[in-house]
């Protein structure tokens, strides 16, 4: 039986560069177990011009482009911390859900931090990838994306988008979820 009072909500991020801080993230995905899943998306103006090549080449998004056509980030967190309270039920604790939780959570934290001054979803972040190893008792190694998809039968991509990816992410979640409770 899933908890009662807990309410997963799969975030998937996309950034210039491997941490907070010196790298910006510019885009935030995320959506709920539901089906259909409720979802959320955007794309943030960068707070820093900092970036790594690899990073931008993993999700083909443009500093340039977002200077002028993404959201500011104290705005996009706002947003984003609406959506969360909206879609959770009452009584119910969000919980922050991600395919590599510490990545995307030390993105989302930060931001929430800086911009609002709190993270809706406290200090906490659950991962598929860890869930995955100990239910299944895989290494790490057997813990990529296409792994698990494989496991599931399921014919994804990763694409990089973060909404797409925190929409397949959802569904990985709840054939796991499934077969704990």
């Amino acid at each position: 039986m899933m908890p009662s009072d807990e309410f997963y909500i799969v975030v998937d991020v996309e950034a210039s560069g491997p941490v907070p801080g010196e790298y910006a993230m510019m885009s935030l995905g995320a959506a709920t177990l539901s089906t259909p899943p409720e979802t959320f998306y955007v794309e943030l103006q960068p707070d820093t011009d900092s970036f790594t090549e690899e990073s931008m080449q993993v999700h083909n998004l443009s500093l340039e482009a977002l200077k002028e056509e993404g959201i500011p980030p104290q705005e996009a967190m706002q947003k984003f911390a609406e959506w969360t309270e909206a879609v959770t039920p009452a009584g119910k604790l969000p919980i922050f859900v991600a395919f590599n939780a510490p990545f995307d959570w030390m993105y989302v934290n930060v931001y929430f931090h800086r911009y609002l001054g709190y993270n809706p979803y406290g200090h906490k972040a659950l991962d598929i990838k860890a869930i995955f190893m100990g239910h299944h008792h895989v290494p790490f190694i057997r813990t990529s994306h296409y792994a698990i998809c494989e496991h599931y039968d399921l014919q994804t991509t990763l694409s990089h988008h973060a909404l797409e990816d925190a929409v397949q992410e959802a569904l990985i979640l709840k054939k796991l979820l499934s077969e704990i409770f």
